[in-house]
């Protein structure tokens, strides 16, 4: 990431341990290592809400998609009859047909006065 040589991090450790010293340095390495520990942990949460982000955003325009091509297939396709739609989403081609009432005259339980 970084691109640090072997002669550059031994550059660092001994600039640091002359400005630091060395009584300090355990320290300052372990507050520099709890740091880059939250760095990471908060790079990791943006990191998977974005990609949480794509995932959704590429769902959505395949769903769209799908959506599209169902009803290009529908329209070139249409369903025959009643008989064929209702067999098509599953269901009993006698209970596919809106239902009447037996009695069109007889009074409802509410209206029983």
């Amino acid at each position: 990431m970084f691109d640090i040589g072997a002669s550059e991090l031994l550059l660092i450790v001994i600039v640091a341990v002359v400005v630091i010293g060395p009584k300090d340095l355990p320290l300052a390495l372990r507050t520099a290592g709890r740091w880059i520990g939250k760095i990471r942990r908060v790079s990791g949460h943006f990191r998977a809400g974005v990609e949480t982000m794509i995932r959704e955003a590429e769902l959505a325009d395949m769903e769209k998609k799908w959506r599209e091509q169902n009803e290009a297939i529908m329209r070139e396709h249409p369903p025959e009859s009643a008989h064929a739609e209702a067999a098509l989403i599953g269901q009993d081609p006698g209970t596919a047909k809106a239902e009447e009432p037996a009695e069109p005259d007889a009074p409802k339980p509410d209206q029983a006065a």
